[in-house]
């Protein structure tokens, strides 16, 4: 196993799949017990994943998605969405449309990171049709899908892409002389 640096530098955007190579049901279930466990505001997971699996339902998924082909190439799609309602309970306004889209984002980076613990791949996808996805999967309205998180074994590897220097990211409040 790698350790959690090694694991965060090998995960990249692969859109390319070994058709020939499904996820298996314990490498699924591991990705989602580690979603599961992603931190959420007041612990209240205000998400649902849905998990497409069949060649219907990516197919569906790459209609949605302005027919991103690697989407049927990959044998596994997880469909992150808010619960908007759960968070407002809590927290109103804020939980509704913040906290539900944090909650959902960071469960769906901790299944990414753990796809690739579990020597698989993964693509994220942010450009889709919000009906669209919930019709292919037949989800409740009161549902927000905001991520696609395609997953299977890598075709490819693709260079890593280059990122911005930590200096033009960072801010450094100005200290008090």
């Amino acid at each position: 196993m790698w350790d959690f640096f090694e694991t965060i530098r090998h995960r990249h955007s692969v859109r390319h799949y070994r058709r020939d190579q499904p996820v298996s049901r314990e490498q699924l279930h591991a990705i989602l017990e580690m979603a599961c466990a992603a931190p959420s505001a007041g612990d209240l997971q205000s998400y649902r994943i849905a998990v497409a699996t069949t060649a219907e339902q990516r197919q569906a998924l790459q209609a949605a998605s302005g027919d991103q082909s690697f989407l049927t190439e990959a044998p596994l799609c997880l469909v992150f969405c808010t619960d908007p309602e759960r968070a407002a309970m809590r927290y109103g306004e804020r939980g509704r449309t913040l906290y539900a889209i944090q909650d959902a984002t960071i469960a769906a980076s901790y299944a990414q990171l753990a796809a690739v613990a579990a020597g698989l791949a993964s693509a994220w996808i942010g450009n889709f049709d919000e009906d669209a996805v919930r019709s292919a999967l037949e989800l409740p309205d009161r549902l927000q899908p905001i991520a696609l998180i395609v997953v299977g074994t890598a075709a490819e590897i693709p260079e890593a892409t280059p990122r911005r220097p930590l200096k033009d990211i960072l801010i450094q409040p100005h200290s008090e002389p």
